[in-house]
């Protein structure tokens, strides 16, 4: 690996649920309105899960983008280590 490479990869920020918004924001969404509906097997789960995405309304993931951005900034300013949002 090029020094310019490991460079980058120790400024990368750990893979944490807290810096992806589909993890903390979008999929909580998601799987309330999928639990509302009883499926009957994995093919009605799967157009259940392609139903309910295609409602998601833009204003979430505008939201979700957003605090990803408040996330990540105070991700950088804890520098090391865990940090509360």
């Amino acid at each position: 690996m090029s020094d310019d490479l490991a460079e980058l990869t120790d400024l990368w920020p750990p893979n944490s649920p807290d810096l992806n918004p589909t993890d903390y924001k979008i999929w909580n969404i998601i799987q309330q309105r999928v639990y509302q509906t009883k499926v009957q097997d994995v093919n009605d789960l799967m157009q259940c899960l392609i139903d309910v995405w295609a409602g998601v309304e833009p204003s979430v993931i505008d939201d979700a983008t957003d605090q990803r951005c408040k996330r990540l900034y105070a991700c950088l300013r804890a520098t090391v280590g865990y940090f509360e949002y």
